[in-house]
C-alpha cells in the first residue's frame, strides 16, 4: 500500500498497534518514487496519528541521511533492518515477560497491546495455567481484539465492562499494559484509564507492568516539547447528542512513573529510569 493510502488507514482505524503502524509507515515509503516524495510522505504520515513516536522514530531512522542518487537502496535495506530488528525484539520481550507470569495467577490488562498478547501467549506455550481480566475499552471495544486473541491461544477470559474495572484488579496478581509512548520524564502514555488503572492497582498493592519496544521512547519531550494526546470525533462517542452536551473523547492519558514498577522491553525488565538511560545509550538519535 502506497504513503496515502496507509495514512488513511491508519486514521482510520484500520491498522492499529504502534508497531503494526509503524512497520506499515516505513513499507509505505518504499512505492516513493522520488526523495521529495519521500519527505512529503513523512510529514503525512507522521501526521496520522498524533501520539505514535514508534512510527515518528522508525520513519526518522529510514530516511535520516538519504543520498539522492541512492535513495531507493539505501531505503530498502533500512526498511528490512527496521523489519528485523522488532522482529528481533518482539521475541525478547516475550521471553522476558513470560518469565513474570505465574501458574495459577490473574493477569489484568486494558485495551489491545500486541506486545501484551504475545506475552500472555508465550507464557501459555509454556504450559502455565492462567486466566486473564480485561476491560471492553469503549467506544472501540479493543479489549474484544485482545480477548479474542487470547481465547483462541486457549487462554482463559473474563472480560469486564469498563465502568467494572475495580473489580477485575482486586483480584489480580499483576497488571500488563501497552505504551503507546514514554516520555523523558518517565511518564507513559497509554488508552485512556490506564493510569486510573493503575491508581487502583496500586491500592491492592499490584505491580503494573509496561510492556513496550524502546522505540516508543519520545525524544523531543527533553527538549520541552509536550507528547500530543490524541482527541478524536465526538459521533464515535454519541453519534446525536442533546443540543448542550458536549462531547469529551480524548484517547490517551499520562501513566505518572511513580505508579510503574517496571518496564518489559527489548533491554530486559529495568525499572523506567533504567530503560531511559538504556534507550539513550543505545540510541542517541533518538534524542
Amino acid at each position: 500500500m502506497d504513503y496515502k493510502g496507509t495514512a488513511k488507514a491508519i486514521t482510520q482505524l484500520r491498522i492499529q498497534g504502534a508497531q503494526s503502524i509503524a512497520l506499515a509507515g516505513v513499507k509505505s515509503l518504499f512505492y516513493c518514487k522520488t526523495l521529495d516524495e519521500v519527505k512529503k510522505a513523512v510529514k503525512l504520515l507522521a501526521k496520522a496519528r498524533p501520539t505514535e513516536p514508534c512510527l515518528r522514530n522508525a520513519l526518522h531512522y529510514v530516511t535520516k541521511g538519504l543520498s539522492r542518487a541512492k535513495f531507493k537502496t539505501e531505503l530498502q535495506a533500512r526498511i528490512k533492518w527496521v523489519c528485523e530488528y522488532f522482529k528481533d525484539s518482539n521475541e525478547r520481550i516475550k521471553l522476558y515477560g513470560s518469565r513474570r507470569i505465574k501458574p495459577s495467577s490473574v493477569v489484568f490488562t486494558h485495551c489491545h497491546s500486541s506486545t501484551v498478547t504475545s506475552i500472555l501467549i508465550k507464557a501459555k506455550q509454556e504450559r502455565k495455567n492462567f486466566v486473564v481480566h480485561n476491560t471492553e475499552t469503549r467506544p472501540f471495544f479493543q479489549g474484544r481484539i485482545t480477548a479474542r486473541e487470547l481465547a483462541r491461544a486457549g487462554i482463559r477470559v473474563v472480560h469486564f465492562v469498563d465502568s467494572a474495572a475495580r473489580l477485575a484488579l482486586k483480584g489480580a496478581d499483576i497488571m500488563l499494559i501497552g505504551a503507546d509512548a514514554i516520555t523523558s520524564e518517565g511518564f507513559v502514555i497509554n488508552k485512556i484509564g490506564s493510569e486510573m488503572f493503575a491508581e487502583i492497582a496500586n491500592s491492592y498493592e499490584i505491580p503494573v507492568y509496561v510492556c513496550c519496544h524502546s522505540w516508543k521512547y519520545d525524544g523531543k519531550t527533553q527538549f520541552g516539547f509536550d507528547e500530543r494526546i490524541e482527541q478524536r470525533f465526538s459521533k464515535e462517542v454519541w453519534q446525536r447528542p442533546p443540543r448542550g452536551v458536549e462531547i469529551c473523547n480524548i484517547v490517551f492519558e499520562r501513566v505518572h512513573p511513580r505508579l510503574i514498577s517496571g518496564v518489559i522491553s527489548e533491554f530486559g525488565i529495568t525499572t523506567i529510569e533504567g530503560f531511559l538511560e538504556q534507550v539513550k545509550n543505545t540510541f542517541p538519535w533518538l534524542s
